[in-house]
């Protein structure tokens, strides 16, 4: 009788016909035009460890904690839906690991000290002690005067001093910046507006030179103004995330959620250049 593995053992399973973790990433990252350098900046995750889990090495990331923070973030970086990466990480790591205490992902290598309460008790206590110095003081010299002497009035024939009642000015208030300042911009160069709607959005900006106006993340609720005089490009990452204004003007594009543009406008847009 021979031993060896039976034909149904020998089969492959479904698990392992699918890709790897990493493979799934690099792929992704690749089809979207980014960069290692451009995936860890806009993820705050170091640049080795971007090489590592793209190589499903996951030993530098801390721990099963923090390697599915790391491949959330990734995932959402290249424009994947990061729950299918997380589930496939859990069943080839022993499960959902369960919750530790720690610092949120984004400062997984940093810890910030914790701020100490102010001491509201022996502040009451020491401004007791100054009033009550400062009352015994203020009674101690009306006894050396001669008493509390109710204070007069002017002496006859002496006319008061008129009091110069100046007032002051309040500042202007400084206008907030809306789209009709933008508008009235100088029409010799290109102004872009970008609002993180409905999401935070990575995006790049250059302008017509190359230099970077602007690389890394926009939360929600967030705006950022760019202003070239011939040109300025951008990468967009959840491209759907973002309203975009082009010389005072809405672009009305549709963009989608996860997805990845590279736009670039000019003094005679908003068309796409």
């Amino acid at each position: 009788m021979s031993i060896g593995n039976s034909p149904e053992e020998d089969r492959p399973s479904v698990e392992d016909e699918r890709p790897s973790i990493g493979r799934v990433l690099q792929q992704a990252r690749v089809g979207a035009g980014l960069t290692v350098d451009e995936v860890s900046t806009s993820t705050r995750v170091r640049i080795p460890i971007v090489h590592a889990i793209e190589e499903d090495d996951f030993s530098r990331c801390g721990g099963d904690v923090y390697a599915r923070g790391h491949i959330r973030m990734l995932a959402r970086a290249v424009g994947l839906d990061p729950e299918p990466l997380v589930e496939q990480f859990d069943d080839e790591h022993g499960g959902r690991p369960a919750p530790t205490p720690a610092a949120p992902l984004f400062e997984a290598e940093r810890i910030r000290p914790e701020r100490r309460r102010p001491n509201w008790t022996a502040a009451m206590v020491a401004a007791i002690v100054a009033v009550v110095g400062f009352s015994g003081f203020t009674l101690f010299s009306d006894a050396e005067s001669g008493g509390g002497n109710v204070a007069e009035g002017p002496a006859s024939g002496t006319k008061p001093t008129p009091t110069d009642a100046r007032t002051t000015k309040p500042a202007d208030p400084k206008p907030d910046p809306s789209d009709s300042a933008i508008a009235a911009l100088p029409k010799d160069k290109v102004t872009v507006k970008l609002s993180a709607t409905s999401d935070k959005s990575w995006i790049s900006a250059k302008s017509h030179n190359g230099k970077l106006l602007f690389d890394g993340l926009l939360l929600k609720g967030e705006t950022k103004t760019f202003q070239d005089d011939e040109r300025v490009d951008l990468i967009l990452g959840n491209a759907g995330a973002i309203e975009l204004f082009v010389n005072g003007k809405k672009v009305q594009d549709e963009f989608k959620m996860g997805g990845v543009e590279r736009l670039s406008y000019t003094k005679g847009d908003p068309e796409v250049g």
